[in-house]
């Protein structure tokens, strides 16, 4: 069986402005994105011929991406869905095309905006599934009603099995918060104390306000994918793209709402596709400089860093302890900021983030990183890649 390893890299990045409650049009968002990424690649957006997406309404149609980019000649086209799980997926898709002949340069993206959770928005399967499981009729009257809720029940039973403790959480929080003040895109830019951390409010116990995302903002990313030898003839260096794992999960019908009912909640799916990320890559664990770790909460970073085997399952908060997942610790994670400081894109930002640690230009920059895993979320459905300088 072949390998995508090393076949395939990332050579253009855009990103626009992230703002709260802006009110721009989403499909706008996701062609200024894309836009930027072609320039920032060398290309032009002629060159384009495939498009994959992740999206929750219409405004991610490829066709108007197409019509608005003026392109006549996408020959493929792909739409990954799994909400945060899909982020990597879309560049594994992107990589398996290029790698495949089916297109020579493909864009992928993710345009958000808090009207993609609200009554009205066009929903695809990533979200149909719970009406159509009725699993709202079976939640909603008992109170579990909200994302936290199901991190927060996870999070409870790994303190109980090992200990982990809300401080242990606030380290993560201060560490993405320092790496947020170093990045003037982020929208939560202020430093914050471990103390800060644990006089925030409860969200749902045990997860505090400052354990939790930014909600309410919008903006958009995209990346474009072709062969490794062409991008040596592109503008930037481009970031290789040596592992691509993706996964529906062990318990296809325990999305990521019903996750406490698996046998073991305490593992997440990273676990299930770490082994065939590393072997891809011909890595281990100890060989990534920098990890841009999906961080819708705290607790996803902390049971990440052990499924991805950073540690033993357990040991997270220890491990995340005394500044080693700061910058110019042992394993810095999301030196953008991620989800708790930049922006929340569906972890879009931290594949441009990874991209950026390789080519030596990141506003937090890891001295000398020539690794940096990039893992999309969980529970539920998930992806995960390894790209290379």
């Amino acid at each position: 069986m072949g390998s995508l390893s090393n076949v395939c890299s990332i050579v253009g990045i855009g990103e626009t402005d992230y703002l709260v409650n802006s009110g721009r049009d989403p499909l706008l968002l996701a062609l200024e994105a894309i836009r930027k990424a072609v320039d920032d690649a060398g290309l032009e957006p002629k060159d384009i011929d495939g498009i994959v997406s992740s999206s929750i309404d219409a405004s991610g149609s490829e066709q108007f991406i197409a019509s608005n980019l003026g392109l006549s000649n996408v020959s493929y086209t792909s739409e990954v869905t799994g909400l945060g799980g899909a982020a990597c997926a879309t560049v594994a898709h992107a990589a398996m095309a290029v790698a495949s002949g089916m297109a020579h340069t493909v864009v992928c993206f993710r345009a958000f905006t808090p009207y993609d959770f609200t009554v009205g928005a066009k929903h695809n399967q990533s979200t149909l599934w719970a009406k159509a499981s009725g699993v709202g009729e079976f939640l909603r009257p008992f109170g579990w009603s909200a994302m936290v809720d199901t991190f927060a029940m996870n999070c409870r039973r790994h303190m109980h099995e090992y200990g982990t403790t809300s401080a242990q959480l606030g380290a993560i929080a201060v560490a993405m918060r320092k790496h947020a003040s170093m990045n003037p895109a982020s929208i939560r830019s202020e430093p914050i104390t471990l103390e800060d951390h644990q006089n925030s409010p409860f969200i749902t116990q045990p997860l505090r306000e400052l354990d939790g995302l930014i909600s309410n903002n919008d903006g958009a990313c995209a990346m474009i994918v072709t062969t490794t030898e062409r991008a040596r003839d592109l503008r930037q260096k481009p970031a290789k793209i040596m592992a691509a794992a993706q996964s529906l999960g062990s318990h296809p019908g325990l999305l990521w709402e019903l996750s406490p009912f698996k046998p073991t909640i305490t593992e997440s799916e990273a676990a299930h596709i770490a082994p065939r990320l590393y072997a891809m890559a011909g890595l281990t664990p100890q060989d990534i400089d920098v990890a841009q770790i999906y961080d819708c909460y705290t607790y996803t970073v902390l049971t990440m860093l052990e499924d991805y085997g950073f540690c033993k399952k357990g040991e997270g908060g220890s491990f995340v302890e005394g500044g080693r997942i700061e910058i110019g610790g042992e394993l810095p994670v999301n030196t953008h900021g991620g989800h708790l400081g930049e922006a929340y894109i569906h972890g879009f930002t931290h594949i441009v983030e990874g991209v950026k640690q390789m080519r030596g230009t990141s506003t937090a920059q890891v001295e000398d990183a020539e690794t940096t895993l990039v893992a999309s979320a969980v529970p539920g459905p998930t992806s995960a890649l390894i790209l290379g300088r």
